[in-house]
């Protein structure tokens, strides 16, 4: 019966969010409309009041429904959270919708879902804009263009360059949902961090074009009038120009270090610049003010800032700690794997993304890797594996590979990050894993999932596994040996039904030096040493490991920030409006409006942060787990055998991937694709799932973290 009290909630719960979100939509689509102004000028009147004013209609027309949608979305989670994993062979969506729709261009990968929702979103920016000009044009002539001293093209264009603003606008709000990690919303349709970064770029160019677009055509209009100066403007009243332009140049400079052949060349240069969305978002705000020609810009934008900022502030909590850094295995292929301790209370899925800072390499730089251990299987420690391809990455192989290795590091992490979905790879009756190189990162945890899944389940009801990875040289086939947890954990991997199948392309036979090289440093152990009092396991930050907590932290910051707004407004500013002649300055709410939103959330993830770390640190008083006590007995000990019997090496040739995942899509009712590596491989891999010749129970997905 609780079962079924549950799957009741969380129904109900996901019809709310449901309704929500198709009020939030009608509201997008009467945005432009005369609709639109009558219905905002009811609810004004309805709800406003000496303590919030007008901004009262915008936090319950645009800020409310979101949050509330968030909140609602951490209840799910949380219901969700408890269930065991499924075995139950049902996909959300139709096949068609998951298919690779596009293969290359540049949206890259794109899915039947993805090309729709893209295509709603272009016909909803195209109709906002479409509805902006035809309202605006029809009361346009002559006459009124040169009643303010102006020709007819002036005024159009000077009417189109602001339309333009808030088409931008109102795709800016879009801008920062994907990129928050911690996400409530972004789980409830299946999705991830990590794998909504494209939805991000896409955002990016189009938010970017517009809002240059919006400017040049102010500049044009100032120049044909001969009123340049008013580049210099700024306007505490009204707009400020300036802020405006200081904005657009903060945008251009994350814009063009963004694009992709400057951002893979000097990675560097576009990790630091992307940092100015701060500034960025600084001056927009500036720039608009809190409404803008009757239209809400500051409820508009703020729903998508408020979720990334309570984000950021418990990223920025959890950063400021120093993790547990026990062991790292080196390899012959110049990579390495490095493994932390964790809190049991720590859960994950297969295939996250921990961040990593290493200060004696950089004090400043973020890096993701692939998790590659599974909290299933090995509850006190999570690891992750360094390909040397980078200047980072390089540079911190060779400071742990060097004939004087360190005996310690300090090491900060933020995460992990990754879909809930822990188990959907469950609902195929068989995985076709394609990697290349590292690629095979992401499906290591996978696998070590299912080995940990093998013990509770029957093996022939959990899906087979082909794992099909290329590498350039025999040394790389160390990474295979990773399949294998470091500790005694047990595992017993002859229980799954695995294939690897192994192809060296720049070799023509076994190299039986480098083999036996990789045996021996593959069994190669660091141990570091740690410091008690500011070395800590790797324990959860809420979101994921608490949704109830993230719920309460929204729910109590916002309402401190309308007590704070509220307040502020009724004896701050009201007084001062209705004092004849007088008006308080757009710009000075602005910023009182940014420093009640970072105070708020400031204080409540502070808080909430401070609560759970109190009783991670008293989980964290236990011993060192024992799979770090004689090293070199445990690997000898592991299940080398049967993994080696699983394994078969092709030399000097690349493996047919039309033949092998056809084949397997006419044995098999329902197969999953997963493909992890290089562009050129994953888009063949989607190019074979989405070809006429395949059939419909090839189920596609790309992992990919280069973008």
């Amino acid at each position: 019966m609780e079962g079924v009290g549950s799957r009741l909630v969380r129904a109900a719960v996901a019809l709310l969010i449901g309704l929500v979100f198709l009020g939030r939509m009608l509201s997008w689509v009467i945005y432009p409309t005369s609709y639109y102004m009558e219905w905002l000028r009811k609810i004004t009147a309805s709800v406003d009041s000496t303590y919030f004013g007008i901004q009262g209609a915008d936090m319950l027309m645009f800020v409310f429904p979101v949050l509330f949608m968030a909140v609602l979305g951490c209840i799910y989670l949380h219901l969700s959270k408890e269930n065991k994993p499924s075995l139950k062979k049902t996909n959300r969506l139709p096949a068609l919708w998951r298919r690779p729709v596009l293969v290359k261009g540049p949206l890259g990968i794109v899915t039947g879902a993805e090309l729709t929702f893209f295509a709603m979103f272009a016909a909803l920016v195209i109709w906002t804009f479409a509805m902006f000009l035809h309202s605006s044009y029809a009361k346009m002539n002559a006459a009124s263009a040169h009643k303010h001293g102006d020709k007819l093209w002036e005024a159009k264009l000077h009417t189109a360059g602001l339309r333009l603003g808030l088409v931008g606008t109102l795709c800016f709000s879009f801008l920062f949902f994907p990129v928050t990690r911690g996400s409530s919303l972004l789980p409830l349709v299946g999705l991830s961090s990590e794998a909504t970064v494209k939805y991000h770029i896409w955002l990016g160019h189009i938010v970017m074009a517009i809002f240059t677009a919006h400017g040049l055509s102010y500049v044009v209009y100032w120049a044909a009038k001969k009123q340049i100066t008013e580049m210099l403007k700024w306007d505490k009243i009204g707009v400020s120009n300036v802020a405006g332009e200081l904005a657009l140049i903060c945008g251009l400079m994350m814009w063009v270090t963004s694009l992709a052949p400057v951002r893979r060349k000097m990675f560097e240069l576009f990790y630091y610049t992307h940092h100015l969305y701060f500034l960025f978002f600084f001056f927009f705000i500036l720039h608009v003010g809190t409404s803008f020609f009757g239209l809400s810009v500051f409820g508009l934008v703020l729903p998508g800032i408020y979720l990334f900022l309570v984000d950021r502030c418990l990223r920025f909590l959890q950063s400021r700690q120093r993790v547990r850094l026990h062991s790292a295995r080196l390899l012959p292929c110049e990579t390495l794997e490095l493994n932390f301790s964790k809190t049991a209370a720590l859960s994950y899925s297969p295939a996250s993304i921990l961040f990593l800072n290493v200060p004696s390499v950089s004090r400043l730089q973020w890096h993701p890797f692939t998790v590659t251990s599974s909290a299933a299987l090995e509850e006190d420690k999570i690891s992750v594996v360094i390909k040397s391809e980078g200047n980072w990455s390089r540079k911190l192989y060779q400071m742990l590979s060097s004939s004087t290795p360190v005996d310690h590091l300090d090491v900060g992490v933020e995460g992990p990050y990754g879909s809930p979905a822990s188990t959907r790879f469950l609902r195929y009756d068989k995985l076709v894993m394609v990697s290349g190189g590292s690629g095979i990162t992401p499906f290591i945890s996978v696998i070590r999932e299912l080995i940990s899944l093998s013990s509770k389940f029957a093996p022939r009801s959990l899906p087979k596994v082909q794992l099909v990875c290329c590498f350039k040289n025999s040394q790389q086939l160390a990474m295979i040996g990773l399949l294998l947890p470091l500790a005694g954990t047990h595992c017993d991997i002859s229980r799954l039904q695995l294939q690897i199948e192994a192809y060296v392309t720049r070799e023509e036979g076994p190299d039986t030096e480098n083999y036996n090289k990789h045996n021996e440093l593959q069994r190669t152990l660091f141990m570091f040493k740690h410091n008690p009092h500011s070395h800590s396991p790797v324990s959860p930050v809420l979101g994921p490991n608490g949704w109830l907590w993230l719920a309460a932290i929204i729910s109590s910051s916002f309402v401190m920030f309308l007590i704070l707004l509220g307040i502020t407004t009724r004896y701050y500013i009201y007084p001062i409006d209705q004092d004849t002649g007088r008006i308080f300055p757009h710009l000075s709410k602005s910023l009182l409006n940014m420093l009640f939103v970072c105070v708020s959330i400031l204080v409540g993830a502070t808080a909430a942060f401070l609560w759970n770390k109190r009783q991670s640190e008293t989980e964290a008083k236990v011993e060192d787990p024992s799979w770090f006590i004689d090293g070199d007995r445990e690997l000898e000990s592991l299940p080398y055998q049967s993994l080696a019997e699983s394994i078969r090496v092709h030399y000097g040739w690349r493996p047919d991937l039309e033949k092998i995942i056809l084949e397997s899509g006419t044995e098999e009712s329902s197969v999953g694709v997963l493909a992890s590596g290089p562009k050129g491989m994953r888009q063949r891999v989607a190019a074979i799932c989405s070809s006429a010749g395949s059939t419909n129970n090839l189920h596609f997905e790309s992992i990919s973290f280069s973008w």
